[in-house]
């Protein structure tokens, strides 16, 4: 359990770290959930992936998540240990036969994903025969949409995922259908395009699915990133989804991430060197900001200093990690008032999402410290 503060201001007031904080904001959490669930014509999924935290889980469920896209036997382990009556999805396309075997035997996990003809033997081998196990078949996207195009890596042309979902019937396992638009999506009408395909592909296969997995994508703001709200993406969905005009008895189901938990936590540093306009701190790309740097990302941020005020002029500086090397860098300028000295604080928000979860301990630098925040998160300067 993280200790609890009203503020950041007050957090540094009684801790004056001199190491790298994570800042929760269980409301934040809590509000996108619930976003998430009253505006989605269907089952929520937590892509578990994003951010594993305890913390962020916990308050996630209190929301009123239940069920979680996970995408290894850990993760499984995780959701499963912690919350009896929580479902695991094991949507990875590409598993390990032991992995298999333990989340269907062991964590009682019924539902699978899998893009190739292969991957579909060895769940129907490793489940005693799957009678009672639900596939998904994962159709590969359109690129241009997003960030991270995950197409390049899974799912199948729909020509081979009408084979796949004839297969799955065949077998007598539950067929489903599911798709992801790409990481950090910037328009709605990915999604509509993705679902009319799978409109189709369903139509070829001439199956009846039990599910129609529309997966994440779901975009988080950050600076210079101009992304329509959620409730746009869930209008598209809707509208695109009732024209496929499909049995009332499919479930339809998304898997957000990044946009659930992005805004829920702020990242604190401390400006350990000042040198012109390069400040370096004690966080950085091989830590909790790996994909400020991968994405080329701009996150919003703000300086603290607890014994007097800082500037209102402002000017752009380069930040630079603690590792000892040159890589450690953010990819782009960070504005903050002009005189940030040695001892400040800056707080980056907007971190929620892939930090703690792809941390390394690269040099022997690492964020460890959690705590909750009870003020609403300030979303400085986000455009």
């Amino acid at each position: 359990m993280q200790a609890t503060y009203q503020s950041v201001e007050e957090m540094l007031a009684q801790l004056r770290p001199s190491y790298p904080i994570y800042c929760f904001r269980p409301a934040e959490f809590e509000r996108m959930a619930r976003r998430f669930q009253d505006g989605f014509p269907g089952k929520v999924l937590y892509a578990t992936k994003c951010n594993p935290h305890p913390g962020v889980l916990d308050t996630l469920y209190r929301a009123g998540i239940r069920n979680f896209d996970t995408a290894s036997l850990a993760e499984i382990a995780l959701v499963s240990e912690r919350f009896e009556d929580a479902a695991s999805y094991f949507h990875h396309p590409v598993k390990s036969p032991a992995s298999i075997s333990s989340a269907y035997m062991v964590f009682g996990v019924r539902n699978f994903t899998i893009d190739h003809s292969n991957e579909l033997d060895k769940v129907i081998r490793e489940t005693d025969g799957g009678r009672d196990v639900g596939v998904q078949v994962r159709m590969a996207t359109e690129d241009g949409y997003a960030t991270y195009n995950l197409s390049a890596k899974f799912g199948a042309e729909p020509e081979e995922a009408v084979r796949l979902l004839k297969r799955v019937a065949a077998e007598g396992l539950t067929p489903g259908l599911s798709f992801h638009v790409g990481s950090q999506c910037a328009h709605p009408e990915a999604y509509g395009k993705a679902l009319k395909t799978a409109g189709e592909v369903i139509a070829q296969a001439g199956v009846e699915i039990d599910s129609l997995n529309v997966g994440g994508g779901f975009p988080a703001h950050y600076v210079g990133h101009d992304v329509p709200p959620i409730e746009d993406f869930l209008a598209e969905i809707r509208s695109a989804y009732a024209e496929l005009d499909l049995p009332d008895n499919v479930v339809l189901m998304c898997e957000p991430g990044r946009a659930m938990v992005a805004e829920g936590c702020t990242m604190l540093v401390q400006v350990h060197l000042r040198k012109d306009n390069q400040v370096y701190v004690n966080d950085g790309v091989y830590g909790s900001l790996f994909e400020v740097r991968e994405c080329n990302l701009s996150p919003p941020a703000r300086a603290i200093r607890l014994d007097g005020p800082v500037s209102n002029d402002t000017a752009e500086f380069t930040l630079f990690g603690p590792t000892c090397d040159s890589v450690d860098v953010l990819p782009n300028t960070m504005t903050l008032p002009a005189d940030v000295r040695e001892g400040d604080w800056i707080e980056i928000g907007q971190v929620g999402a892939y930090s703690n979860a792809v941390a390394t301990k690269f040099n022997g630098f690492q964020a460890e410290t959690f705590v909750a925040i009870t003020e609403n998160t300030k979303r400085w300067a986000v455009a």
